[in-house]
């Protein structure tokens, strides 16, 4: 047997009904939930963290000092002021006439020196060579071999050779710049030399009809007999 319900009973056509009321009210405690969390807060307390983001913020304040003066500048310095005296001052004249000369007085007289010869121009080869008393160079050799004294202490040790002498003949004929060029031994060495500056006055070289110093090389020979 089918049951029957009442209209009343039946719910079924007021399920829209009670759909609608149930959204209401869910929108209606949505919209209190919002409410609710947007309320604002204390104002106190808002307050109280503005000033503290206020004081973070203050930048302290620090006294500038005072400039100082500059250094004094150095003191000037002393010129030293240089007095010109006029020279107005009158010398008395000394009358030499009126001085009366000692026979006892003694005048010293200084020599007069002449100015040293100023460097001549050296020659090797020139038209008029200079020759030793009138002669040519083997006249020089016979006057070397006639004074040349050998040195005992070279002869005691059995020293001899060949001593090459350099010199020169100035324009006056004199034997000047004597020195060994290539020696043997210290003692034969110093007797060249002595042998050659004790030479007499030369004929003085001449180029172009002029004396001029002419410079030689000369071989002197020590041999042990």
């Amino acid at each position: 047997m089918e049951i029957k319900k009442s209209k009343i009973a039946d719910l079924e056509s007021k399920k829209g009904l009670f759909l609608e009321i149930g959204l209401v009210a869910v929108l209606a405690i949505i919209l209190v939930a919002f409410e609710w969390t947007s309320s604002p807060k204390d104002d106190s307390l808002i307050v109280g963290i503005e000033s503290a983001e206020a004081e973070e913020d203050i930048v302290p304040i620090t006294r500038q000092q005072p400039e100082q003066p500059p250094p004094p500048p150095p003191p000037p310095q002393a010129i030293e002021v240089i007095n010109i005296v006029e020279d107005n001052v009158d010398i008395e004249e000394i009358d030499f006439e009126s001085l009366d000369a000692d026979e006892d007085m003694a005048i010293d007289f200084v020599p007069f020196e002449e100015e040293e010869e100023a460097t001549e121009e050296v020659f090797f080869i020139v038209e008029d060579m200079p020759k030793f008393q009138g002669g040519d160079k083997e006249n020089f050799r016979t006057y070397i071999s006639d004074n040349l004294q050998y040195p005992p202490i070279a002869a005691e040790n059995g020293i001899s050779g060949r001593v090459f002498v350099q010199f020169a003949v100035n324009s006056k004929g004199e034997v000047v710049d004597v020195k060994v060029v290539r020696g043997v031994d210290p003692a034969l060495d110093k007797e060249a030399v002595r042998v050659v500056k004790s030479s007499p006055k030369w004929t003085p070289g001449k180029q172009r009809g002029r004396p001029v110093k002419v410079q030689f090389t000369f071989p002197i020979v020590f041999v042990l007999q």
